[in-house]
């Protein structure tokens, strides 16, 4: 039976799927369509798996597609352990701006949904392997990257100094994300 925890901000759940283990190993149903959609009330089909391999100290994000072309990600850790942050964007939500923060790791079997509206980032605990599903096609035109660093956010990270890739760099604060897409 899979456990759903649900957070204060509405959207964004966890799903912890049944580990079956003995003395060989372990096996876990890692995604089912019907029953994920059953899960989640959603009539969602994935249309693309998408792998990270990211070092320990990496921190990626926190990204998101403008209207229409917005993404809804249901996040695994493959190998390794994050921590993995959701950002809500959606106009009328009464915790527009407001972000929540899960530990997702290969040793806990958990799935993280993102709903469009968010933006999504993690770091990287360890070396670690993410695989994501995503709901719409990728459109780097309509891509906006939100500065993990804006005071407005105060997202909280293991250190002060992550690694973060020069397109993340360059993001956005969340005044100026207010200022140009609303």
């Amino acid at each position: 039976m899979n456990q759903l925890k649900y957070f204060q901000i509405h959207g964004p759940i966890l799903i912890k799927g049944e580990v079956h283990k003995d003395s060989r190993g372990y096996f876990y149903e890692a995604y089912n369509k019907n029953c994920i959609n059953k899960l989640l009330n959603l009539n969602n089909n994935f249309i693309q798996d998408n792998i990270s391999f990211s070092k320990s100290g990496v921190f990626r994000g926190l990204h998101l597609q403008k209207k229409p072309y917005e993404q809804g990600k249901l996040v695994r850790v493959v190998s390794g352990s994050i921590i993995d942050f959701a950002l809500d964007l959606r106009p009328n939500s009464k915790t527009f701006g407001k972000h929540l923060s899960v530990h997702l790791n290969s040793i806990n079997n958990e799935l993280f949904w993102i709903p469009k509206g968010f933006a999504h980032g993690f770091y990287a605990l360890d070396d670690t392997i993410v695989n994501y599903k995503i709901d719409e096609d990728y459109s780097p035109l309509n891509e906006i990257t939100i500065d993990y660093r804006d005071k407005d956010l105060k997202i909280k990270l293991p250190t002060d100094c992550p690694q973060i890739s020069n397109k993340d760099q360059m993001g956005i604060s969340l005044k100026k994300y207010i200022n140009e897409y609303f």
